[in-house]
Order: structure tokens, then C-alpha cells, then sequence
């Protein structure tokens, strides 16, 4: 990792704990206030110490990417959890064997990139 990756990776984890520090349920619920803001903690140290020993550039990249994202959509919607994404379940398959396994290459692939570890986490 770069010293330059190195910063911007610690940048992110402090915004991240500023926002949770700063953070304000929609309902303005004191006890959901809290338990929010302990799950933004929770979920920014998990996965950051998962992906600790990432080396590969382009995967850095994309856990930039998805930490970004996940921050801009919870910073609109005043939600911190993943937004879940709508598919009907197994809509595009009709018959079993290939096909499924093409319906599930869809579903991996149209995943959106906020949730991309959400899944392995949860």
C-alpha cells in the first residue's frame, strides 16, 4: 500500500468515527440515536480490520470506493445501515440446472457496490 493510500484509507476511518460521533437518528430517539451510532462504529471496525491485509491496488480501490459510497448514501437517506437492493427472487430463471446458475451470476453481478460486503460480514 502507498503512503498516499495508507492516508486517504485513515482519512475515511476518521470521517467515518466523526460522523458516528455527530450522528443523529431520523426519528431523533435517543436510545436509536445510540444504537446507531454504535453500529456505524461496529460496522467501520469490522470491516476495516478485514481488509487490513488487502494488498492488491485494485481491490484497495474498490474498498475506497464502497466505503465512499456507503458514507454519501448514508449521509442522504439519514440511514446508516445498507440500502437493500429489489430483485424479484429468481424472476429471470425458469427452469433449473444452467440457467439458475446464470440467474445467479446475474444477481452477483447487479449487486450494487455498497453492499459488496456487507453480505460477507453480516
Amino acid at each position: 500500500m502507498t503512503p498516499a493510500t495508507r492516508q486517504e484509507v485513515l482519512g475515511l476511518y476518521r470521517r467515518i468515527l466523526r460522523i458516528a460521533k455527530t450522528w443523529r437518528s431520523a426519528a431523533g430517539h435517543t436510545e436509536e440515536t445510540t444504537r446507531e451510532k454504535e453500529y456505524i462504529r461496529n460496522e467501520a471496525k469490522t470491516l476495516f480490520r478485514k481488509n487490513k491485509n488487502v494488498t492488491d491496488p485494485r481491490l484497495i480501490k474498490q474498498c475506497i470506493e464502497e466505503c465512499e459510497a456507503r458514507i454519501e448514501i448514508g449521509l442522504h437517506y439519514n440511514i446508516p445501515y445498507p440500502r437493500p437492493i429489489h430483485l424479484p427472487p429468481m424472476g429471470l430463471a425458469h427452469k433449473q440446472g444452467r440457467t439458475l446458475r446464470h440467474q445467479e451470476k446475474l444477481r452477483k453481478i447487479s449487486k450494487p457496490i455498497y453492499l459488496k460486503s456487507h453480505d460477507e460480514v453480516s
